[in-house]
């Protein structure tokens, strides 16, 4: 499967230091930890409508397998290679070493440097009992954040009238970044859908917000480091994650394995190293 819309996006430049390589015909961003971080947080300061995915195994399977959610990412401003695989793939395929963008890293350091540029911050998604705690965790860990203000939306497709009115609620509130708590693939079509039309940095947390808050627990670091996390998440949620695992991780080791033949490359002694921040 080849999806023609990124033809022109792989290989451009996001900014000084980025720019965006392909794997499996889907466009990743590439750069330094801190450069992601400064990126997002100018592209807020600069009141633009944009949106970043944070892209791990089963975004890029998705992508690769629906041509549909495949133009989501290309019409994102960044696309943050999330999961360690990703970084293992661009060691192999391209040779160079590539740092982890983690949303459950990403989103506490974005709080930090929207609390300290005083750039008011939105939470669409999840829960209201998850914003409520959201709300307090924030007071506590942030107390000079701007909360601009959350939303939990019904569990069904949002009206015209309901959707005009959560775009007319997220303007007003100022808000320079919005984070987005409502599961892939589904929050990265709505900031798709909502570009042009929010005036903020939209950024899809996922996952990333409940473990923030304490809801859930991350995997110990050893595991982060050596590619484990996902296994961790597992054990958590077995019948949820069994079929996409089972599914979307072989189908990656696959694309992977293809895209390496296609290439002539064989695997270097230092692939599977940890770059990190």
């Amino acid at each position: 499967m080849f999806c023609p819309c990124f033809k022109n996006r792989v290989g451009r430049v996001i900014s000084k230091n980025m720019k965006t390589v392909s794997l499996f015909n889907i466009p990743i961003s590439t750069g330094g930890y801190h450069d992601f971080i400064k990126n997002i947080i100018d592209s807020a300061i600069e009141g633009k409508s944009q949106y970043v995915c944070v892209a791990n195994v089963h975004m890029l399977v998705e992508a690769y397998n629906d041509p549909g959610f495949a133009k989501v990412l290309d019409r994102a401003r960044v696309v943050t290679p999330d999961g360690l695989p990703l970084t293992w793939a661009m060691r192999l395929l391209y040779g160079f070493k590539q740092e982890r963008v983690a949303g459950m890293d990403l989103m506490p350091d974005l709080l930090r440097e929207a609390s300290q540029k005083a750039l008011p911050v939105f939470f669409y998604g999840g829960t209201e009992e998850m914003l409520t705690q959201t709300k307090q965790f924030l007071q506590i860990n942030y107390p000079e954040l701007k909360l601009a203000g959350t939303y939990s939306p019904p569990f069904r497709k949002l009206t015209y009238g309901e959707d005009e009115q959560v775009v007319s609620i997220i303007n007003n509130s100022g808000a320079s970044i919005v984070f987005v708590a409502l599961g892939c693939p589904k929050q990265e079509k709505w900031m798709s859908a909502m570009k042009g039309r929010i005036k903020a940095e939209m950024i899809g947390i996922g996952a990333a917000l409940p473990v923030l808050i304490g809801v859930q627990s991350r995997a110990p670091l050893w595991m982060q480091r050596y590619g484990f996390e996902w296994l961790y998440r597992f054990s958590q949620e077995p019948k949820r994650l069994f079929k996409r695992y089972a599914v979307t991780n072989t189908k990656f080791l696959y694309l992977l394995c293809r895209a390496m033949l296609k290439k002539g490359v064989t695997l270097r002694k230092d692939a599977l190293k940890v770059y990190k921040a």
